[in-house]
């Protein structure tokens, strides 16, 4: 049986509020709930915008690492929330995405960019995919890969798709009305990471090649 402990119930609060909008952008959500370290919960949701989102509480679980259904655990969070809770069965066969290393090394500073300036960025950007929808009620994978800012840091360069400022706003995590609030852009040779007041946004930043037999 999965057991889920999050002692203060402000952090459960948090955590109720990340996977509502999670399950809100995708009713079919899962969550993967992982141990970073000795109380550090991680929750992870791939997004229906092909980017990971994740936020960080104080907390565990048991098994330490175990995905679950993100329906049944906001019902844990808010119907009957307490220190220790039921999150569901695990539903770990469900889990296709790939997360980053799980270490904080190796991860280096690219920029710090103003909250209103991406929140505005976001806002542009879902306006014009209101505009372009596709045949299957999403904006099309050109708007979605479209560079909307670029950002550098000696001779490492990020380039940041819309998709990702789709994630930003779609979960809430950006606050414009805080002035002197930022989103912090990180990244490794393989992944980049865009870290707001509520949560963060993560992508691959180049295609996995295909595996030929």
């Amino acid at each position: 049986m999965t057991e889920l402990r999050i002692p203060d119930a402000a952090d459960r609060d948090s955590l109720g509020a990340f996977i509502a909008r999670a399950v809100r952008l995708d009713s079919n959500a899962v969550v993967r709930l992982r141990l970073r370290a000795p109380g550090v919960l991680e929750a992870w949701v791939a997004t229906p915008f092909d980017v990971l989102v994740t936020r960080a509480v104080e907390g565990a679980v048991e098994p330490g690492d175990v995905t679950v259904s993100g329906s049944e655990l906001l019902a844990a969070l808010t119907v009957t929330p307490g220190e220790v809770m039921d999150p569901g069965p695990s539903r770990d066969l469900l889990w296709r995405s790939e997360l980053p290393p799980a270490t904080t090394t190796g991860w280096q500073p690219v920029d710090q960019l103003p909250a209103a300036v991406v929140s505005d960025l976001a806002d542009r950007g879902v306006a014009l995919a209101r505009e372009n929808v596709g045949p299957h009620g999403t904006p099309p994978a050109s708007l979605m890969d479209q560079t909307v800012l670029t950002v550098s840091a000696g001779t490492l360069e990020v380039k940041v798709p819309m998709r990702c400022l789709f994630a930003l706003s779609g979960m809430g995590f950006v606050d414009a009305a805080l002035a002197d609030d930022v989103v912090r852009v990180t990244a490794t040779d393989s992944w980049m990471r865009l870290d707001a007041r509520y949560g963060a946004v993560l992508r691959r930043r180049h295609a996995l090649l295909p595996l030929l037999l």
